[in-house]
């Protein structure tokens, strides 16, 4: 089937006349659906957002307590050369 083919067939099908009417039930339970489906989404993210903002001041009070930028003291002495 060409696109031409293809097209002229989509455009019949959307033309066409529905044969059936959906429930009015369906309308609500769709929009019940879809509120729930948001909130939950909404509270994921606001979670994912928690968990990274709890990581990263995790990480600050770490590098703040293990200060890992500062060379850590020499477990041996140097020699002694001038005596």
């Amino acid at each position: 089937m060409s696109g031409k083919n293809r097209e002229a067939a989509a455009r019949r099908l959307l033309e066409q006349a529905p044969s059936r009417s959906v429930p009015p039930e369906i309308h609500a339970e769709a929009v019940r659906r879809g509120a729930r489906m948001l909130r939950r989404r909404t509270v994921a993210r606001r979670l994912v957002w928690l968990l990274m903002f709890a990581a990263a001041v995790a990480f600050a009070a770490w590098a703040l307590t293990a200060r890992p930028w500062v060379e850590p003291p020499s477990d041996t002495t140097p020699p002694l050369t001038s005596w």
